[in-house]
């Protein structure tokens, strides 16, 4: 599945130009970018569970691989 790409805010867009983040906000980014993908999965594995056969076929799945997946845990790749 593709993931839409969107522009970076401001505020990434800060952060990045700065040479070196506290370490303190090293961890709250990288636990915000977790948090973020988790969530991603998560949408994306439920509604991967409610395509039609059509579709599925279109992305090369079967039935059963789509439930597979839509029922891993969303902290799972």
């Amino acid at each position: 599945m593709t993931q839409n790409a969107t522009p970076p805010s401001p505020d990434m867009l800060y952060l990045s130009s700065r040479p070196a983040l506290p370490v303190l906000a090293e961890v709250a980014v990288s636990f915000a970018v977790l948090v973020t993908k988790w969530t991603v999965r998560q949408r994306t594995r439920q509604a991967l569970r409610q395509l039609p056969p059509e579709l599925l076929k279109d992305v090369g799945l079967t039935r059963e691989e789509a439930r597979h997946q839509g029922t891993l845990p969303f902290w799972r790749p």
